[in-house]
């Protein structure tokens, strides 16, 4: 991010967003490393119990300011940024990244990748992407199950991100893009930034996203981007069930 361009716009809040964003994560990287050092010594039940409360606290917090820069880039981004983008590399790495977080909690997580590709941005899609897989994560029980897919109609590519969670009320589908809104009011992690980003992001790109929920039976988000011609071959799936070990 231009720093110097912000002050010379005069834009305070957001050169300090982006220095705050830069200077935080040295300080967060050190309280990683040190649960991971201290998970190696503890030995009582309830002392480990409190070092995974502060593990899932500092997770949060990176999270949230990953969110906050994330949507200051988007407001500043212009001009054309499309580029041909394959999707097994992006859909490889979020699965690997989301693969532990969905074991633990005893979700099913699927990923079906193939040779595609579509018009768009790398670093834009795969945030849009991380959003909504986090989000099923998010917000699907133990049990449960989060499948990412891709579909060609047409002209057209479909990256389905689909959930068996808790689902959207009919009556909040027409404000879950808008900032600082959860879908579940009950819940107090996070900033509500997470389908803010995506939304914005799928406008600065010229895509779409459709969603369909039944509240109580699950979610489906799909962005939807126009298609790259590739050579045929067949779909990559990764899974992570509960208890298995990672994908590879």
């Amino acid at each position: 991010m231009d720093q110097d361009g912000d002050l010379a716009d005069g834009n305070f809040p957001a050169t300090l967003l982006a220095m705050a964003g830069h200077d935080l994560r040295q300080p967060l990287q050190v309280i990683t490393s040190a649960h991971d050092v201290l998970a190696q010594s503890l030995q009582a039940e309830k002392q480990r119990k409190e070092l995974m409360r502060a593990e899932d606290a500092t997770a949060r917090l990176a999270g949230m300011l990953d969110q906050l820069v994330e949507a200051m880039q988007l407001h500043r981004r212009s001009g054309d940024c499309h580029v041909s983008v394959q999707l097994c590399p992006i859909l490889d790495a979020l699965a690997a990244e989301f693969a532990k977080s969905a074991r633990l909690k005893g979700i099913t997580f699927h990923v079906s990748a193939g040779d595609r590709a579509v018009r768009s941005h790398p670093v834009l899609l795969t945030g849009m992407l991380r959003n909504l897989i986090r989000n099923a994560i998010d917000y699907t029980p133990s049990g449960g199950g989060v499948f990412v897919t891709c579909r060609r109609y047409g002209s057209e590519l479909h990256i389905e991100v689909r959930d068996t969670g808790v689902g959207i009320p009919a009556d909040a589908l027409s404000s879950i893009f808008e900032a600082f809104q959860r879908a579940d009011k009950t819940r107090t992690n996070g900033l509500g930034l997470g389908l803010f980003i995506v939304k914005h992001a799928a406008n600065l790109l010229g895509h779409r996203v459709e969603v369909r929920s039944i509240e109580g039976h699950g979610s489906c988000f799909t962005v939807v981007a126009g298609a790259v011609q590739c050579s045929g071959s067949q779909p990559r799936e990764v899974e992570a069930r509960p208890g298995s070990a990672p994908p590879a």
